[in-house]
């Protein structure tokens, strides 16, 4: 696939629609349960303090968006030519005067998605070459001679396939009011990250991000007492 490509309409009007439409309604249910001190923050409502992008609601792993995942696994099979096993979901809807800041991703996303759900539109940015620009990605400092990239404008149900761990992505500011965007992402079964990343860590797909904690918690637990019953 090269290390990037568009996949056209790679969900239909009316499934992106809805969820797009799920997406805002679960937004503003989580806000108001927020705002009236009606729930307990067990990671499964989404949140707005992603460091990434902040007062920005998120969500990592929705049982929705998981689902998602696992029913494109055959069209990223097809697409890029890889074994990929899924890894997990995350969703953003990002409001006006939001950023993306330049940016590579983490082991769990070597194989990354990007669909665009809905809203207003707002291209991303990806740096083909691979190069390493990205001096402070908090501060959103980069080198002065970094590639330009190439912008991606995504209509709605379109997904850009990307090797988010070796490519530089980002997005400039959002001058809309809402654009919804879905995150897939994917390990190569076949290769260094086949047997850490299957299913971000987490015992199965739709549980909260602190369950991948919670077993790399019992996996080292169980090496230490194989290791202390050794004679």
């Amino acid at each position: 696939m090269g290390n990037y490509k568009v996949v056209k309409q790679a969900v239909n009007y009316e499934l992106a629609n809805f969820l797009f439409n799920y997406f805002l309604l679960k937004r503003e249910a989580v806000q108001h349960m927020y705002n009236t001190n009606m729930t307990y923050d067990s990671g499964m409502l989404g949140t707005f303090k992603d460091d990434q992008v902040l007062n920005t609601y998120s969500i990592y792993g929705d049982p929705t968006f998981d689902t998602l995942l696992m029913k494109m696994l055959p069209v990223m099979k097809r697409e890029t030519g890889l074994n990929v096993v899924p890894t997990y979901s995350y969703a953003r809807i990002y409001k006006k005067g939001d950023i993306l800041r330049r940016h590579k991703d983490r082991p769990s996303c070597e194989i990354s998605t990007t669909i665009n759900l809905g809203g207003d539109p707002w291209p991303i940015f990806i740096d083909g070459t691979g190069a390493d620009s990205v001096i402070d990605e908090m501060k959103n400092i980069h080198k002065p001679n970094a590639p330009k990239g190439t912008k991606v404008l995504l209509e709605v149900g379109d997904m850009l396939i990307y090797e988010g761990c070796k490519l530089e992505h980002w997005r400039e500011p959002f001058e809309g009011d809402n654009c919804g965007q879905v995150f897939l992402h994917y390990n190569n079964a076949d290769g260094q990250f086949k047997d850490i990343n299957i299913f971000d860590g987490r015992e199965k797909l739709g549980l909260p991000a602190w369950r991948a904690k919670q077993t790399e918690k019992k996996k080292e637990r169980a090496s230490f007492f194989n290791k202390k019953n050794k004679w």
